[in-house]
């Protein structure tokens, strides 16, 4: 079944609201056998819903909408859709009454507005919300002369989300298992394999040409600030057969992406620092510069982290490192806070002062201003001191100052879990 999604609200076109129930939604389609073919946004005007709607409708025969259900002057979407259907929107006293019984809950009376929200596309089925006031609806009927369906849910996400998992995902599920009759159900599903510390078109020349390998999966390269995945999608296979060429998939390409790969799915990095610190005993110290505390940050994120984390330092200036890193004044003076020296000096002092058996040091120019010929901005110096030896190494990382932070966050977690990996237990 192939359906389309429309988000209604002038708040996403203008930037101030991002759509995250469209992602969601086509999460929890694709893990039934529902494809989103297309995600359109529009206004909250009745003209761009009913074309919005009727297009949908004229290319794939299914749409679901979310906002516009709520009781104010821009929430047209029912009877907007209701007129595409040729149905007049009526007053139900059931739900009402039922409105007005989660507003004694709520210890508030409701507004005249409200009474706007029992009102029902004639034929539509009312899906109870229990978690907010706008019911979603589900209407069914002939839009110029094809059938169609229209899902309409609220836009506010908990509600949303609640009635998607709840009154929305088993009746599409009940429509796709009786479309495919005796036949085993088939599932759209995917794995990820997360890489780092890699440029994506060197990675693609590391992963070759497997698409011939993965058919009839497909794959994609999904770069981001902390690395890139690689994404590998069964279309409308059986759920058994999806989920072994899957297993196979994710294997060549963890084989061909070698020591970048270092997790799958939802994996994060510093989850897996965690981990290959706990298998060796070892305790983590930072010492952090330019990153002001995000490689931190990232570690102590993950629960559980306090048996592994002992603490560390964010030492921005120079009498800083020199006071609580026993950077050396010398080693400042002539080689500079943006230096190897002083990347070692780092992870050496952030061990000796918290009593860590291991340390991560960041140091680095992370702009727009401070870069000069010799230390262009994105120059970082990381420095890794573990079992008993410290090394250093240079990475000149692109973007603006956000960018640069948040991916020398990244390379510090991959610098220090290869080093860990690769120690002596």
């Amino acid at each position: 079944m192939d359906i389309e999604l429309l988000t209604i609200g002038t708040e996403l076109l203008l930037g101030f609201t991002v759509d995250t129930n469209g992602a969601h939604i086509a999460r929890a389609l694709a893990a039934i056998g529902v494809r989103v073919v297309r995600r359109t946004s529009v206004a909250d005007t009745p003209e761009a819903i009913r074309a919005g709607v009727a297009e949908a409708l004229a290319r794939t025969g299914a749409v679901l909408t979310t906002g516009g259900l709520g009781p104010t002057r821009d929430d047209v979407t029912k009877v907007v859709v209701a007129g595409l259907f040729g149905r007049p929107v009526e007053f139900a006293p059931a739900l009402w009454e039922a409105l007005l019984e989660r507003y004694r809950t709520l210890g508030r009376p409701p507004s005249a507005s409200n009474r706007t929200q029992a009102e029902v596309p004639r034929g539509a089925v009312v899906l109870p919300n229990r978690w907010g006031t706008a019911p979603g609806l589900w209407l069914e009927g002939t839009v110029d002369g094809r059938a169609g369906l229209v899902v309409m849910l609220p836009g506010v996400p908990h509600e949303m989300r609640k009635l998607l998992e709840h009154e929305v995902v088993p009746r599409l599920a009940a429509r796709v298992e009786h479309a495919a009759g005796a036949g085993e159900q088939r599932v759209i599903r995917s794995r990820t394999v997360r890489t780092t510390a890699i440029p994506e078109s060197t990675l693609a020349e590391r992963v070759g040409d497997v698409e011939d390998a993965l058919a009839p999966l497909t794959l994609a390269y999904l770069p981001g600030l902390e690395g890139v995945d690689l994404r590998v999608t069964a279309w409308h296979l059986p759920a058994a057969e999806a989920d072994a060429r899957l297993a196979r998939a994710v294997a060549l390409l963890e084989a061909r992406a070698g020591a970048h790969a270092y997790g799958v799915d939802d994996d994060d990095l510093a989850a897996v620092v965690l981990q290959t610190a706990r298998r060796r005993g070892v305790r983590l110290a930072v010492a952090e510069s330019c990153t002001g505390g995000l490689v931190g940050g990232r570690l102590t994120a993950v629960a559980g982290s306090s048996d592994v984390v002992l603490g560390g330092v964010i030492a921005y200036a120079n009498e800083v490192k020199e006071a609580l890193l026993d950077v050396p004044a010398a080693v400042l003076a002539a080689h500079g806070a943006v230096s190897e020296a002083t990347a070692r000096a780092m992870a050496e002092g952030a061990c000796r002062r918290v009593g860590a058996e291991a340390a991560v040091s960041v140091t680095g120019v992370a702009g727009p201003g401070g870069g000069s010929e010799a230390k262009p901005v994105g120059t970082v110096w990381f420095g890794i001191h573990a079992d008993g030896e410290t090394s250093a190494v240079r990475h000149v990382l692109p973007g603006n100052r956000f960018e640069i932070r948040a991916r020398a966050a990244q390379m510090a977690l991959y610098l220090l879990w290869r080093r860990l990996a690769a120690g002596r237990d």
